[in-house]
């Protein structure tokens, strides 16, 4: 979706600017640029999954067109954790400029080295941990660990001439996680102290009351599937959910079997995991495929992707019957994984297929399998009573999510007028204390399609869905140079479009008449009696049959 530009000021030279240009308004896509002394600081780049509206696209990028020319004042890009939708887009930013600086902890860093590889980019990689300082440019940077569902996770501060920024990332506040790294409150207490001009909160769960369930409490019906289940237990997950693989793996071999991980994603980010020990793997447990088949089936655990109803993904090819692991009578397939929203459809259909090939499904939906990853509202209020910022920008979330959040600030005591509900786009500076939006960039749905970048666009799109939903008609039209009429029947091509050999009998008067009236007033472009046609057709198509078929008209001079 565009958003119209209003350019702001100038930014003043004690100032520090903020472009929100995305994951505002929306789960995913995450990319925040500062600005300040003529400097660009870059938080985040990720991913937009897309939803069925959008056929043929592979993932969807945040518009960085207002910086483009701009790249050479970027000092770093700083992730805040591994996750697609914070590191997806990276690939693509660094094909424009290689040698920014990207900053992140260990994890997040080797899961972008290996998407840099597959880009045959060589990137420059700069890891930090929690507790560390650095410098680039005019931003100070501290990083503070914060929990989420993939380990490593970091909370960013940002101290400038302009004032102390604290970015919570993605974040909750489990206070039993499984890598027993909670999220660091000290720290920001200890910033709230020194003074937080401006805090980004993560609004995911925003409107969720109370507090996010432990990841610990998964545990009882996780071994509740292993222990029940008569066949395979197949389990969904993200590529990225670490926290969630250890506790499948600890249950397998709590009970016996052995785990084989499906499909390439899921490999790669495992197997990184299981060198950098962030997953505990005891030895033997973790068997190749073709070695987990030859296995009884009720000693076999596999591991894929596809939670999210992906069509290309393990687990919907499996429902589809598209893939070579047959689902049957006694498995068991666990997702175990959230619902992101607009996957709903997707998701369901394969909870369907897979029902209907004989499996047990278990979800979220009916079952205590999978907890979030984000801060729910009391958690949230307990950041603003001790950081107590003075100005609160609400990020990465859909409009209800920020608006939830920033409520949430309003009821600890931030002012409302300088609690800012942003939308990507919006421009706010940072000036002598106040936070204000004081303009907007023009933004852009940045579509992946195959090799293509930003090529696909809203028309584009479209057609597409056109094609899918209406069919498509060619008609080819043979015209007399001389009298500009038709010479013979037009030819109908249609796919998609339900027709035999009379169907379009009825449009032929039409598309004569639409010629005589253009010979009458002398006109022979091509393009023009193309144009013609494909109306008259369309006409016809929408009045008779209610249907709107994208036509392709061809004329030929006979």
């Amino acid at each position: 979706m565009a958003r119209t530009s209003t350019p702001p000021p100038a930014l003043a030279p004690d100032a520090l600017r903020v472009i929100a240009l995305g994951g505002l308004g929306e789960i995913g896509r995450n990319m925040t640029v500062f600005e300040h002394e003529g400097k660009l600081l870059i938080v985040d780049c990720g991913v937009l999954f897309p939803e069925e509206h959008q056929p043929g696209v592979d993932v969807i990028l945040p518009d960085w067109s207002c910086i483009r020319d701009r790249l050479a004042d970027v000092v770093a890009i700083v992730l805040t954790h591994g996750h697609e939708d914070h590191i997806g887009g990276v690939p693509y930013l660094l094909r424009e400029r290689r040698d920014i600086p990207v900053i992140g902890s260990r994890l997040t860093l080797k899961f972008l080295a290996a998407k840099l590889a597959e880009h045959r980019i060589k990137p420059v990689l700069v890891e930090v941990k929690e507790g560390e300082q650095l410098t680039r440019g005019p931003f100070d940077l501290e990083f503070l660990a914060v929990n989420h569902s993939i380990p490593d996770g970091l909370a960013i501060a940002i101290r400038t001439d302009a004032g102390l920024v604290l970015h919570t990332g993605d974040f909750k506040m489990d206070q039993f996680p499984l890598d027993k790294r909670i999220t660091d409150l000290r720290g920001f207490a200890r910033l709230g102290e020194e003074g937080v001009d401006l805090f980004l909160v993560d609004s995911t769960n925003a409107d969720v009351p109370g507090f996010t369930t432990s990841e610990r409490d998964l545990a009882p019906a996780i071994d509740e599937v292993f222990r029940t289940t008569p066949r395979r237990v197949i389990v969904s997950s993200f590529a990225s959910h670490v926290h969630r693989i250890q506790q499948v793996l600890d249950a397998a071999a709590a009970h016996g079997r052995k785990v084989a991980f499906v499909g390439r994603s899921m490999i790669r980010n495992m197997g990184l995991a299981t060198e950098l020990e962030y997953l505990k793997v005891p030895d033997g447990l973790v068997v190749d495929i073709r070695d987990a088949n030859r296995l009884p089936a009720h000693q076999v655990t596999l591991v894929c992707t596809g939670s999210q109803g992906e069509p290309m993904a393990a687990l919907s090819r499996m429902a589809a019957g598209e893939h070579e692991i047959t689902i049957v009578e006694g498995d068991t397939v666990l997702l175990a994984s959230s619902l992101i929203p607009g996957n709903e459809n997707a998701i369901y259909r394969v909870i369907n297929g897979l029902t209907d090939l004989g499996a047990n499904v278990v979800h979220k939906g009916n079952a205590k399998v999978h907890v979030s990853g984000h801060a729910s509202a009391g958690e949230l209020v307990y950041c603003y009573n001790i950081v107590q910022p003075a100005n609160v920008l609400p990020v990465h979330g859909e409009a209800r999510h920020l608006r939830a959040n920033a409520e949430l600030a309003v009821k600890t005591g931030v002012a409302r007028d300088q609690v800012l509900v942003a939308a990507n786009g919006h421009v706010i500076d940072l000036h002598e204390g106040r936070a204000s939006v004081t303009g907007q960039v023009e933004v852009h749905n940045i579509y992946v399609d195959g090799q293509t970048v930003g090529g696909v666009t809203e028309d584009s799109l479209a057609q597409r869905r056109t094609l899918g939903e209406e069919g498509m008609i060619t008609v080819v039209a043979i015209i007399d140079t001389d009298t500009g009429r038709l010479d013979d029947a037009p030819d109908f091509i249609a796919h998609g479009f339900e027709h035999d050999a009379s169907t379009f009998l009825p449009v032929i008067p039409a598309i004569e008449k639409a010629l005589a009236g253009a010979a009458e007033k002398n006109t022979t472009d091509v393009a023009e009696l193309e144009r013609l046609i494909g109306q008259q057709v369309q006409m016809w198509a929408q009045r008779t049959y209610r249907r709107r078929p994208v036509v392709i008209p061809v004329v030929i001079e006979a």
